[in-house]
């Protein structure tokens, strides 16, 4: 399918409510995130006297361990009932979820926010089999790279702007207002685009693509969690520029995900994953080059963006993010397509619902990961060169899946 023909794709009732709903949904759990993650690294850990670094990574697990627990359920549900009524129930009661984040958020408890992040990993568990599973019910086989790559794009262009707006807005003045506000009314539009959904409905071949969709995920997550206080603690550098971080991450992945279909031009293959996977891998290793400097003395004053953006060494940081995160792009889109182009219809649930247990799981491991390596001594930027070098590993394992099932129902 060419560029041009998968934008038409937008304009037909069989994709594009399934997007807006994708992408209010994505908008609003990052938009909150983001602003939880900033409250809580500026904010909420010094008055409670705890480590930023740790009570982020923390965070980053509560979101996920819903997935890991409730998967299963999830899946059994989206095969039993229809999948779009099941949606309008979650949205629905993502209204009420955003209602107790802003209560949380005015109260600045940090405890009933971490409730109501461990609820929003919950409803985003019981959606994701649901959404997953409908998308390749209604594209054609030669939709499936474009579907994903707009899926995707979406995906993180609302991680992207809902990642600023939210980390701008919470410690700006009457933010914690526009916050909770916010949150509820996104929560509403994306319960008014879900009834326009219409319903739709693993194997062993696609286990390699399943572990490399998880293993995005792991090191997405691993970055995406460390961030802000990389910003504060490394860099010396303030809310802004850890915004700016996220921002560049989210498009890079989108822009990556946009640029798989003119790559493959349509064709459902895993040829080039293993090739991306060595790409984040190299421009992790040059970030972790890029981040070393002298510790900052203690009371070194932050810097905002344009500071920042005067040094060159900053503006090799954003470049190997950038790269990082590009490449992630093409490498996440085919093994989706491939998951959905070899799974019969009656299964797709499950595997989706095992794909959001595996990604559950390394996502934990990433946190906790996270949490013990920075406990035992190592600084952040060492964090990215342990990623590096594990996704190398992951590459070579790849490559040997791919080898093992080929590509697409050739892929």
């Amino acid at each position: 399918m060419s560029s041009k023909h998968q934008f038409a794709l937008l304009k037909t009732r069989r994709f594009l409510p399934l997007f807006l709903t994708q992408f209010l949904g994505a908008f609003n759990d990052n938009f909150f995130k983001s602003a939880l993650v900033m409250l809580i690294t500026f904010r909420l850990a010094d008055d409670a006297g705890l480590d930023p670094r740790i009570l982020v990574n923390v965070a980053a697990g509560v979101f996920i361990l819903p997935f890991f627990l409730f998967s299963a359920p999830a899946s059994d549900l989206a095969d039993r009932y229809d999948r779009s009524y099941l949606m309008r129930l979650v949205k629905l009661a993502e209204i009420a979820i955003m209602g107790a984040a802003a209560a949380g958020f005015q109260m600045q408890n940090l405890w009933v926010l971490l409730v109501v992040l461990f609820l929003m990993g919950a409803q985003s568990t019981f959606f994701s089999p649901a959404k997953f599973s409908i998308l390749p019910q209604h594209l054609e086989e030669d939709e499936l790279i474009a579907g994903n790559g707009l899926i995707q794009t979406g995906t993180y262009l609302a991680i992207l702007t809902g990642t600023i707006f939210g980390g701008l807005l919470i410690l700006a003045p009457g933010g914690l207002h526009w916050v909770g506000a916010g949150v509820v009314a996104i929560a509403a539009a994306g319960w008014w685009a879900s009834p326009l959904v219409a319903d739709v409905y693993p194997y062993r071949d696609v286990f390699w693509a399943v572990i490399g969709i998880s293993w995005f995920w792991l090191v997405g997550a691993t970055f995406l969690a460390q961030f802000p206080t990389y910003a504060k603690l490394i860099l010396g550098a303030n809310e802004h520029v850890a915004t700016l971080f996220l921002a560049i991450f989210s498009m890079g992945i989108g822009l990556g995900s946009m640029a798989c279909n003119a790559l493959l031009k349509g064709e459902v293959s895993v040829r080039y994953v293993p090739a991306a996977a060595v790409g984040m891998s190299v421009a992790s290793t040059l970030l972790w080059l890029a981040s070393r400097r002298p510790p900052l003395p203690p009371d070194f004053p932050v810097i905002g963006i344009g500071t920042f953006l005067l040094s060159p060494a900053n503006l090799a940081i954003l470049a190997c993010l950038f790269a990082i995160s590009f490449c992630g792009g093409l490498y996440i889109v085919p093994l989706y397509a491939a998951i959905q182009n070899l799974t019969s219809e009656d299964r797709m649930a499950g595997v989706i619902a095992c794909t959001n247990v595996t990604d559950s799981f390394f996502m934990v491991l990433s946190a906790v990961g996270s949490s013990l390596l920075l406990a035992a001594g190592l600084q952040i930027p060492q964090i990215f060169l342990v990623m590096a070098a594990l996704t190398v590993l992951a590459a070579f394992l790849i490559r040997r899946g791919v080898r093992r099932y080929g590509g697409g129902r050739d892929a």
